[in-house]
């Protein structure tokens, strides 16, 4: 299958939260994403149009969307700068379309986008120690634990390990963050 890989604009709202709602729909949510579908589905258009278009809190971010040349929506990941770091959140592939090769592409996109910041020194994201899937595909791609992990803030009982993909000459993993 081919995608299209680009920024989501504002003008994308619905599409935007369309996808993040079957996101929060989905059964791996609870391990994935903090937000509820309720609480997701109640929002504004309004927020929707900010989340699509601009960045937020002052901090560079964008939203990359895997599109079919149907114009219908495969898969989605978020990624914003703070501190040299570029975080990935908001990662999202249907389920029709995991395995495709597309959460390759979307995380090639934002390492092109984030290596294109000269104040990026890495890459990071969190993974739930109940997600081994998602793990698997982070740790395929590059990324490595630091050795930190923090409770998951909606189950606390439960850890969300920090992976971490270094800008290539920039070194190894930091563990003592």
């Amino acid at each position: 299958m081919t995608y299209g890989i680009r920024e989501a604009k504002a003008e994308d709202w619905r599409e935007l939260r369309d996808l993040r709602l079957a996101a929060l729909a989905d059964p791996v949510a609870p391990v994935a994403f903090t937000e509820t579908y309720d609480r997701a589905a109640a929002r504004a258009p309004l927020f929707w149009r900010k989340r699509a278009g601009e960045a937020r809190n002052g901090r560079p971010i964008t939203t990359l969307v895997g599109e079919l040349a149907d114009g219908s929506w495969a898969g989605m990941l978020t990624v914003f700068v703070e501190d040299g770091e570029a975080n990935v959140v908001a990662v999202y592939v249907r389920p029709e379309h995991r395995g495709s090769g597309l959460a390759q592409q979307l995380f090639d996109a934002a390492q092109k986008w984030s290596w294109a910041r000269s104040d990026v020194a890495r890459m990071r994201l969190d993974v739930h120690e109940g997600n081994p899937r998602a793990e698997a595909f982070y740790r395929r791609y590059g990324f490595v634990r630091t050795g930190s992990s923090r409770a998951d803030p909606v189950h606390p009982g439960a850890l969300e390990w920090e992976m971490t993909f270094e800008r290539p000459g920039g070194g190894g993993p930091s563990a003592d963050r």
